[in-house]
């Protein structure tokens, strides 16, 4: 399979439109391990070459290439050339998940990487989240003592970190007894 850079400028998934359905994949039954086309492809667009080893791992299912996020037990599909995210189990909350309760992610005073797009993602070494689904955003998020964001998906962000229901507030007055 022959991978292009056909990044549309605004990806559904930066303007906040609901990623692809997986459509006719059911299962990763019919998945091969990623290709040294794909690789090469990968570190065309900028992913580093001391990161080879670690996407040696990845699979290939139709025209996407799966990620399996171990913390949600999900398995992430992206399609390079239309630059859409998807979920298999639609249990995926984002792309390098783990991360968000990793220790080590904030060690010595770094932030988790919120990136807009998966190949942003493999040039940071697989480093940081990509979103697949905002809607549980503050949730995930909310707990991480800090957070860098993409210019392209901070809108996003800023939309979806208000708690998502906030209880009407009403004020008891106490009368003083004269």
């Amino acid at each position: 399979m022959h991978l292009e850079n056909r990044n549309p400028a605004t990806p559904a998934r930066a303007r906040g439109d609901k990623v692809d359905d997986v459509g006719s994949i059911n299962r990763c039954d019919d998945s091969a391990p990623i290709g040294w086309g794909q690789v090469c492809w990968l570190v065309d667009q900028g992913m580093p070459r001391d990161f080879v080893p670690a996407v040696a791992q990845l699979r290939v299912v139709g025209d996407a290439i799966a990620f399996y996020e171990e913390t949600s037990d999900d398995v992430i599909l992206w399609r390079p050339r239309s630059g859409t995210l998807s979920s298999m189990e639609g249990r995926a909350f984002a792309l390098g998940e783990d991360a968000i309760g990793n220790a080590a992610t904030y060690a010595f005073d770094t932030f988790l990487a919120v990136h807009a797009e998966p190949m942003d993602w493999l040039r940071d070494r697989g480093r940081g989240i990509v979103v697949l689904r905002w809607d549980l955003a503050f949730d995930m998020l909310r707990h991480a003592p800090r957070v860098a964001v993409e210019e392209a998906v901070l809108p996003l962000y800023r939309h979806h970190m208000l708690p998502p229901h906030v209880p009407e507030l009403s004020v008891i007055e106490r009368r003083q007894a004269a």
